[in-house]
């Protein structure tokens, strides 16, 4: 699907068709087609290899440059349809006439530049939407990471009452979500740390800035290393959290298996004396008329005695 949007002079946002893209343009690419990839790169002279880069779910973050025209790859934080989280690589291209941006799904992200918030960025100012795209995606990695901390303190108060699998379940799908987290922010550091240093340069084929662009790039990187920091005290919190219920969990079973030892032992007690009693020779009682009651009071008090032991060693 490919969308062109730009910025008019009441900063308002009009949408064009392909035949209609002009300077100071945005293309927003969502998984688009074959056929869609190539009217694009004719339009704007890109090779098409540059457009389909970023729509690899395994692509990693870097920065891409080729004549006049940057492919920046940076990685955004995604819900998936079941409320757990993911990351997903898009492909910013900066043209010296557009802004591209190629997606293989719709996201929050670039949903949120829309008509009812043109008032906030300017597709004509190539280097400030850019850097805005990228401030966005910073904003929503704090956003869901506070949702992951909100989660998380919910499951351990839940463990703390029972401990259950399915609580065990979404601490694990959490650790996996903060490792995809780590591990993009990082890598989207070092993209922002590139594109700081294009942004002072002075080459004809680098980023146009100006002070307010630095300032924005300054700000995206202070969150981004937030993020990054946010991620990595969770991770620890996380890991803490389940060794301490790894080590209750088997606190518990090991204090039921010694009460089961504790039941055998004492079950076993009036069992013995009853089969002792029981064989078919003479025994002490037989021929007593309260020798069956005077068995029976030996086991009560045989297998009291051993409980009375058993709680002073903290059986039970």
């Amino acid at each position: 699907m490919i969308k062109i949007f730009k910025t008019e002079s009441n900063k308002t946002l009009s949408r064009l068709s392909i035949s209609e893209a002009v300077s100071g343009s945005w293309f927003s690419l969502i998984a688009p087609n074959e056929e869609e990839v190539k009217q694009v790169s004719l339009v704007l002279g890109l090779d098409e290899d540059f457009l389909l880069n970023s729509l690899d779910l395994d692509e990693r973050s870097r920065i891409e440059i080729e004549d006049s025209n940057i492919l920046i790859i940076t990685n955004l934080p995604i819900m998936t349809d079941d409320g757990c989280f993911d990351t997903l690589p898009i492909g910013i291209i900066y043209t010296p006439t557009a802004i591209i941006t190629v997606c293989s799904k719709d996201n929050n992200i670039l949903s949120s530049f829309n008509e009812s918030t043109a008032y906030s960025f300017d597709t004509r100012n190539k280097t400030e939407f850019l850097l805005k795209i990228l401030y966005r995606s910073v904003k929503f990695y704090l956003k869901y990471l506070d949702i992951i901390n909100r989660t998380s303190e919910n499951i351990e108060t839940e463990l703390q009452k029972a401990t259950n699998n399915k609580a065990l379940f979404q601490l694990m799908e959490i650790q996996k979500t903060l490792v995809y987290f780590s591990t993009a922010l990082k890598d989207n550091d070092i993209v922002l740390q590139k594109i700081m240093r294009m942004t002072k340069s002075n080459s004809a084929n680098h980023l146009k800035n100006t002070e307010e662009d630095m300032d924005l790039l300054e700000d995206v990187m202070i969150d981004n290393k937030q993020a990054i920091e946010m991620v990595d005290m969770h991770r620890m919190i996380l890991e803490a959290m389940m060794e301490g219920f790894a080590s209750i969990i088997n606190n518990n079973l090991n204090q039921v298996m010694k009460f089961l030892a504790a039941i055998t032992i004492i079950m076993s007690i009036p069992t013995m004396i009853g089969g002792l009693w029981g064989m078919n020779v003479p025994v002490p009682y037989q021929t007593n008329h309260f020798g069956f009651l005077i068995v029976v009071a030996l086991s009560i008090i045989t297998s009291t005695a051993v409980v009375f032991y058993f709680r002073k060693k903290g059986m039970f």
